[in-house]
């Protein structure tokens, strides 16, 4: 068995024995034990009471956190003309129709989300096995399938999270970084489970939120008390 590092065994020490935490004992935690050399993203994994396989019970969404990811997003734009020139003076880092189709079909793929005007979607459609799979393909339900390209452009650049729950109900996001105030993560964070709260789906039977974890990007997991982060009983 390999010899664990000094500070990955310092960090399974602090986290020895503690479980089901409070949104603020849990963003303590992980915060002040995230000590690698970068600025540490900060994690949620949440597992959920659904199965995906059904329409009827996927989750999906989007939340606009208050504090920011602390991320540089980068847009893509399908657009042509005016709109195209809306998406480029509101700060898109790559915008284009048929060109960009060309592009990503060859396999470049340099940014984190993609937005398209609905005129744009019989092109963007072609993309759906290289898009779909990285959660990148525009969507109506989540505000990038729009002809309201600069607020969608604004939305992604200012901290925007989407959200899907993959195979197994899991739905996991980065809320911040380790740099951040406990108190600003902790908004983050609430913000994000109150979104998926809300999104739960007509289908779901049972209890819903079944577990939630935080993490940082190096460090081990710590599970949040559900009652707690969703004010239940």
């Amino acid at each position: 068995m390999a010899k664990l590092g000094k500070r990955t065994t310092a960090a399974r020490e602090a986290f020895a024995g503690k479980d089901n935490l409070s949104v603020e004992e849990a963003v303590a935690l992980v915060k002040g034990n995230a000590k690698a050399k970068f600025d540490e993203t900060i994690e949620i994994a949440m597992s959920l009471g659904v199965d995906t396989r059904h329409a009827d019970q996927m989750v999906r969404g989007v939340i606009g956190l208050p504090n920011g990811t602390g991320k540089t997003m980068r847009v893509a734009v399908f657009a042509r003309g005016p709109k195209a020139e809306e998406a480029q003076a509101a700060g898109a880092d790559i915008v284009g129709a048929e060109d960009l189709m060309e592009t990503v079909q060859g396999g470049t793929i340099e940014f984190d989300r993609c937005i398209a005007t609905p005129d744009m979607m019989p092109i963007v459609g072609r993309l759906g096995k290289v898009l779909g799979p990285r959660n990148l393909m525009p969507n109506p339900k989540v505000g990038t399938v729009t002809m309201d390209v600069k607020e969608a452009v604004e939305a992604a650049k200012g901290g925007e999270v989407q959200f899907k729950a993959e195979k197994g109900g899991v739905v996991h996001a980065g809320l911040g970084k380790a740099s951040f105030d406990e108190a600003k993560l902790v908004e983050n964070v609430r913000a994000f489970i109150e979104a998926v709260q809300k999104a739960k789906p007509a289908g779901a039977k049972g209890t819903y939120m079944k577990k939630i974890a935080l993490s940082s990007t190096m460090g081990p997991g710590i599970t949040i008390s559900v009652d707690n982060a969703t004010g239940n009983a």
